[in-house]
């Protein structure tokens, strides 16, 4: 049922700006030909804000105008939203240019080391004028930040893999997989275990909304290992999940880079199998892209290129 008495209340930016002009001149004429308008034109615009407001917020006078107690309120509790506004459509428009000065950045910690710090440096030569705000996000979280607007690029592990539709994504790299494994387990010692050899192990799995579709890729992998996975808990980050290693003596797999991360109790092994790879994706946001996310693609780029013809040689 619709209300009775219902109050809405949409203020005219444009006349609101003018109404900022009439209280800074304390003249209408003055104001007028300041935002070059006729003084006719001004005067309905402040009749028009003021039907809105529902009193009066201006005291005439031959010598000028005053704000009245109304005005004035008006004037002090807009001011800062005004100057929010203006704050965040200007950098839209930047953004909308491919000329943001800042750069939101989603990362995995754990492969920051290897990947993300060389692309920065790059960054930072190119444009030392950019800030960057880095937020240590899990991929479900990174995910979940892309889609509200909150970073403008994620660096992100196999769960990116779904993304194509909605953002720009780019594969950097198939990485090695590793097997975490108790220190004390009988295969603690090899040099590389076969994905065959852990079919009488329990595994470690992740939170969907920590790490989007992981579990489905180590179901995939065991699969074609030629048995079913059981998993002995889903982990909700990266030290949890090696927490639960020791304490359930279980197994996880993970990506290469994770390998300069000790672990006491824990100890990481090659996985063997040549189809087992971890992708490791960037994302960013549609639309024309920065001059700043673009130094930093390039320098992740560059990176992974590095590091395969040191592999080659």
């Amino acid at each position: 049922m619709r209300a009775a008495h219902t109050l809405r209340l949409t203020l005219n930016l444009d006349l609101v700006r003018s109404f900022f002009t009439v209280a800074e001149q304390g003249s209408l004429s003055q104001a007028a030909e300041r935002l070059r308008v006729s003084q006719s034109t001004l005067t309905r615009q402040m009749h028009a804000l003021e039907s809105e407001i529902g009193g009066p917020l201006l005291e005439r006078s031959s010598s000028g105008v005053a704000l009245t107690a109304t005005g004035q309120v008006l004037l002090e509790g807009i001011r800062p939203v005004l100057a929010r506004f203006d704050a965040v459509l200007g950098e839209v428009r930047k953004r909308a240019r491919g000329q943001s000065a800042e750069l939101r950045l989603g990362y995995l910690l754990s492969a920051a080391p290897d990947y993300l710090h060389p692309a920065l440096t790059a960054l930072r030569r190119q444009h030392p004028e950019v800030k960057v705000k880095m937020l240590d996000l899990s991929p479900g979280e990174q995910i979940v930040a892309l889609r509200k607007g909150e970073i403008d690029l994620a660096l992100i592990g196999n769960a990116g893999a779904f993304l194509a539709r909605e953002f720009y994504v780019r594969k950097l790299a198939a990485l090695p997989v590793l097997v975490a494994l108790p220190e004390n387990h009988p295969l603690a010692a090899a040099a590389a275990i076969r994905l065959g050899d852990l079919r009488a192990e329990v595994f470690v799995g992740a939170l969907e909304a920590d790490m989007p579709g992981h579990n489905r890729w180590v179901q995939q992998l065991c699969r074609r290992a030629g048995f079913k996975v059981r998993f002995v808990q889903d982990a909700d980050s990266l030290s949890h999940g090696l927490s639960l290693i020791v304490a359930e003596n279980a197994v996880l797999l993970l990506p290469d880079y994770v390998k300069k991360t000790p672990v006491p109790g824990v100890v990481l092994r090659p996985l063997r199998d040549s189809t087992a790879k971890w992708d490791l994706l960037v994302a960013w946001q549609r639309g024309r892209v920065s001059a700043p996310v673009r130094a930093l693609l390039e320098g992740l780029s560059m990176k992974v290129a590095v590091d395969r013809l040191v592999g080659a040689g």
